[in-house]
């Protein structure tokens, strides 16, 4: 893990096709100062305000995650915030002609690429990180995510489809660049046949192909080169999970289980854990080590069981 604030060395741009608009979308990383955080703006909307990349502006959570001010919308930005997460990077704005960010392969490995072409370069400000004091849970039906304290930052995540493809898919994942690059980046969001109807039906993923997610019919996937992962459901909402958590503005140490949880249910975790002052510290190191508290892993294995 870092500890100072990193930003991109140079500006980089790629263009790609928006999923629920089919439209092209052409989009442009920026280097930016300490202490920005990620800053969304609309190229196409002359004069449009900044918009932070923050749990509290995020204003949809139906297929993906939007952030939004006022009537400005950018919706999918949970990919580009993963990357941008998973790599490290703390500072930069995120240029966009379009009111989402395009689903380049359905992965958020080729934004992985651009951050790694612009390269990065660390700042001269220290990060700061949350530190979990307090189990925090919500849950709604038999989903639930919880966060606890731990003395690093871990995910353990749990689906269940019925399908026999997915059936049940488990798998623990501890959060730094190599890897996330290697093990995460590459998983695609996917999705099923039957519903594809009924999304375009409501001018929902329009721009959706093979080419940009995992389509499976009833018995098998329909991509040509099948599965990048055996288990690259369930990776790819651990994907989704570390764009969402990124919203929170800081990295987070604690250990993460989610049982089916989604967009939704992430994000209001993630605001219920930041009203709760109780729940967290917030912790400059000095040194390059953060105050070690027990090891999470027996509790982990607890709360799954």
């Amino acid at each position: 893990m870092h500890y100072f604030q990193r930003t991109l060395k140079r500006p980089v741009t790629c263009t790609g096709i928006g999923l629920h608009s089919g439209k092209k979308v052409t989009l442009s990383l920026r280097p930016a100062e300490p202490n920005t955080g990620v800053l969304f703006k609309r190229t196409d909307v002359p004069g449009s305000a900044l918009i932070p990349g923050d749990v509290h502006n995020v204003v949809d959570t139906r297929f993906c995650t939007t952030v939004g001010r006022g009537d400005l919308r950018i919706s999918t930005v949970e990919h580009l915030m993963s990357a941008l997460a998973g790599l490290g990077v703390d500072n930069v704005l995120v240029e966009v002609d379009s009111p989402e960010i395009p689903i380049m392969d359905g992965s958020s490995a080729p934004f992985v690429f651009l951050i790694k072409n612009a390269g990065l370069t660390s700042q001269r400000a220290p990060r700061q990180f949350y530190q979990v004091r307090r189990k925090v849970t919500i849950s709604e039906g038999d989903k639930q995510v919880t966060v606890m304290p731990a003395d690093e930052m871990r995910v353990d995540f749990t689906i269940e489809f019925d399908h026999p493809l997915i059936r049940t898919q488990r798998m623990g994942f501890e959060l730094d660049s190599s890897n996330y690059d290697k093990n995460i980046s590459r998983a695609r969001t996917f999705g099923f046949l039957s519903d594809l109807a009924m999304l375009k039906e409501h001018n929902l993923a329009l721009g959706g192909s093979l080419d940009n997610a995992v389509v499976v019919d009833d018995y098998q996937v329909l991509n040509e080169d099948g599965l990048r992962f055996p288990d690259e459901f369930v990776r790819h909402k651990i994907l989704d999970f570390i764009g969402d958590l990124s919203l929170v503005g800081r990295p987070i140490v604690g250990a993460f289980v989610a049982h089916k949880s989604g967009h939704d249910l992430n994000n209001q975790l993630f605001r219920k854990f930041l009203a709760d002052p109780q729940a967290w510290e917030l912790v400059t190191p000095e040194k390059p080590q953060l105050q070690a508290i027990p090891s999470v892993a027996p509790v982990l294995e607890q709360a799954v069981a």
